[in-house]
């Protein structure tokens, strides 16, 4: 059956209850997850601006904010004893960073939320995980 979950995470709620399903799918399969967590890459113009500013760069506050959202993943992994591995990427299109990763970790579902872009934004652009389920052919477990 599967063996390899992917478990796509934003920090939002609707993420997390989409995790605490594949993990606990993966727990009773005796499977392994893998989080991602994709962050949009620090636009050029903002780049200069951060270079001119002291302190954490945006690259830094970003890792730090996914490390935070992948550390909690691994947590609720850890209590499910679930193995886990964790991992972010830097990406203007997050399902593109999905489907790679899923291949890349030779996954077999991915579980993610059906929560996430809103509004106008989402009719134009689609959502990202209608976008993984026409881009690969690993299964997708949609969580409401």
């Amino acid at each position: 059956m599967f063996q390899n979950i992917l478990l796509p995470v934003d920090g939002s709620e609707h993420a997390l209850n989409a995790v605490d399903t594949g993990i606990a799918l993966a727990s009773r399969l005796q499977a392994r997850v893998h989080a991602i967590h994709v962050l949009p890459p620090l636009p050029a113009v903002s780049f200069v601006a951060e270079l001119l500013k002291s302190g954490a760069s945006y690259s830094d506050l970003a890792k730090e904010r996914a490390r935070t959202y992948l550390d909690e993943v691994a947590s609720r992994a850890r209590a499910a004893g679930v193995p886990c591995d964790t991992e972010f990427v830097f990406d203007l299109r997050p399902y593109v960073a999905i489907v790679a990763a899923a291949n890349k970790h030779h996954c077999d579902l991915i579980v993610m939320s059906s929560r996430g872009t809103k509004g106008l934004e989402r009719m134009l652009l689609g959502s990202e995980t209608h976008k993984v389920m026409l881009s690969c052919d690993v299964p997708v477990l949609v969580c409401h």
